[in-house]
């Protein structure tokens, strides 16, 4: 579904993302894990259309279309394509209620019922918006601030979701009510990309797993098999 070849992303003298390829196939939750500073939300703002001058190829094939490269392309336009992000911060609007929110998650769709259902089903997922639907996105909890991102960003109706730091700041049974959440999302075919500093949380979700140090990959593998691999434990899992 999506194949990164030889990213590279610069903030001035800094070399954030240093020729990084990668590949996401269709239906699975791949994940990046690594510290701060490693270079993880770059990469996928890079792929959102968030990070201009940006190097490499980021090569995209829809369900129902050919491969484009969205590397250059406006972010509304990669939404367009069904690619979505649930950026670092939820970055939701506290002014406007949740439905208001949800709404603008749909702003690229015209199809008045299918939003409708949408809303509906997201409110099947996240029981707690519809009971908040009127409240003021501000207002929320933090729990549920991210709920609502990550609701948010599958009103598009997307093919791959991208997250990132979605267990940021939660606390621990929250984390493990969103990552349900989110086994539930690709369940039902959204295709996933995760960038989490959680690694063990991320590591028994994702089918495939890209561990980055300092802009570069530094190690791969089936997330079962990287929960097991002695260097994760000791630099990420608390040996």
């Amino acid at each position: 579904m999506l194949k990164i070849e030889d990213l590279h992303v610069n903030y001035g003298a800094i070399h954030a993302v240093k020729g990084v390829s990668l590949s996401i196939p269709r239906g699975g939750i791949v994940t990046l894990i690594g510290a701060n500073g490693a270079g993880k939300s770059s990469a996928i703002r890079a792929i959102a259309g968030l990070i201009r001058g940006a190097r490499g190829r980021i090569l995209y094939t829809p369900p129902d279309g050919a491969e484009v490269n969205l590397a250059g392309m406006a972010p509304e336009e990669i939404v367009k394509l069904g690619v979505t992000m649930s950026p670092e911060g939820r970055r939701i609007l506290p002014h406007l209620t949740v439905e208001e929110n949800l709404r603008l998650g749909a702003f690229i769709r015209t199809d008045k019922e299918g939003i409708e259902r949408d809303m509906d089903h997201v409110y099947s997922l996240f029981p707690r918006l519809r009971e908040r639907s009127w409240q003021k996105g501000g207002t929320l909890s933090g729990g549920e601030q991210q709920m609502l991102a990550l609701a948010r960003a599958i009103m598009s109706r997307p093919h791959l979701v991208m997250l990132d730091e979605p267990s940021l700041g939660l606390a621990p049974l929250l984390v493990k009510e969103v990552f349900d959440i989110i086994g539930e999302i690709n369940s039902q075919g959204k295709t996933v990309l995760l960038v989490e500093q959680n690694a063990f949380a991320a590591l028994k979700i994702a089918t495939y797993a890209y561990i980055l140090e300092v802009g570069s990959i530094v190690l791969e593998g089936r997330g079962e098999d990287l929960l097991k691999d002695s260097r994760v434990k000791e630099a990420y899992l608390g040996g």
